[in-house]
């Protein structure tokens, strides 16, 4: 376990390293000193690295974190190994969030940058909690696994069709600022926002840790984690809004990043086979911004000037193994 930690570590450190020195202009490290430095002798050295380099390393690096938290806790609250941020449309009730902000509230663009990052927030957490509280709803009376799983894709779908009713009467301008968010991206994202992502994801990983123990009981079931104690749904309630906070806050600042919630989780209890929270909660840190940080690398073309929606991206790794993950449980699933 330890030395797997310790791998995974410096993976990530090459990884951020890489990620820095990245892009359609070489900066050498040494130029990225002086820039840091004395950022009046190269203004166009100091802005690409602060601006647009820095704050997508930090970006890819918060989301991977997140959003296969978020993934684990889902997975451990509906017992699947199927249940994700976006198979649930949780992302598409954030989706839903944020179309209700950009499209009704249009008049509150010329609001401050960080009124707007806080509203945008807002709107996708208050979208992807009302979808997760909906979809347990339903899961008390559903027991059957796939059943779960297309009930939480039709909720996706209803989401989806309330957006497009939006598009269609929204004015073009609002349209393609819309459509351009749908791709997902992690350089579009400005300073201020990555400031309330991260304040937000960080509170909620602190906060999930102190549930491992409660979620290594709720995972054999509920029987055995009331008999040891724990207030069952008042568990369940915390598990929802953690996880609807950071695929709410993610979604809103990234876009609907699909498949890290869902495939993460799932590659660290295979990578230390256990499913003890107190073991896959590190792994799953560190594998997911590992692999955020691999698709940033690999959207960016490195010597080109184009730069991949991340979408794109994390499907190319994430449905083979979502696609593993139901060959591999199809016993589970037909229960």
């Amino acid at each position: 376990m330890t030395i797997r930690i310790l791998l995974l570590s410096i993976l990530f450190v090459v990884l951020s390293l890489l990620s820095l020195l990245t892009g359609s202009v070489w900066i050498s490290p040494s130029e990225i000193y002086e820039a840091l430095t004395n950022p009046q002798l190269n203004v166009v050295n100091h802005f690409i690295f602060t601006q647009l380099r820095l704050s997508k390393t930090i970006a890819a690096i918060v989301v991977g974190m997140g959003l296969p938290i978020s993934g684990l806790m889902m997975q451990t609250l509906y017992r699947n190994p199927l249940a994700g941020p976006f198979v649930l449309g949780i992302s598409s009730g954030a989706s839903l969030g944020v179309a209700l902000f950009v499209f009704a509230g249009s008049s509150l663009l010329a609001l401050s940058p960080w009124l707007l990052s806080l509203g945008l927030g807002f709107f996708a957490i208050l979208g992807a909690f009302l979808v997760m509280l909906l979809v347990l709803t339903v899961s008390i009376s559903i027991r059957n696994s796939a059943s779960l799983l297309v009930v939480g894709i039709m909720v996706g779908s209803l989401s989806t069709a309330l957006v497009s009713v939006m598009q269609y009467y929204s004015s073009p301008q609002l349209l393609q600022r819309f459509v351009v968010w749908t791709f997902g991206s992690l350089g579009g994202i400005h300073w201020n926002e990555i400031i309330v992502m991260t304040l937000v994801v960080s509170f909620s990983i602190v906060f999930s840790f102190g549930l491992m123990k409660s979620m290594n009981a709720l995972m054999i079931n509920e029987d055995y984690a009331k008999g040891l104690g724990i207030k069952v749904n008042y568990l369940k309630i915390k598990m929802i809004v953690l996880s609807s906070l950071m695929a709410g806050i993610i979604t809103a600042y990234a876009g609907p990043i699909a498949f890290i919630g869902v495939a993460i989780p799932h590659l660290a209890r295979n990578f230390i086979h256990t499913s003890d929270h107190r073991k896959t909660l590190p792994i799953v840190l560190l594998l997911g911004s590992n692999m955020m940080l691999i698709c940033d690398l690999i959207s960016q073309l490195p010597g080109g000037t184009t730069v991949l929606p991340i979408n794109s991206v994390t499907a190319l790794f994430g449905a083979p193994i979502v696609i593993w993950i139901v060959i591999k449980n199809r016993s589970f699933l037909n229960s």
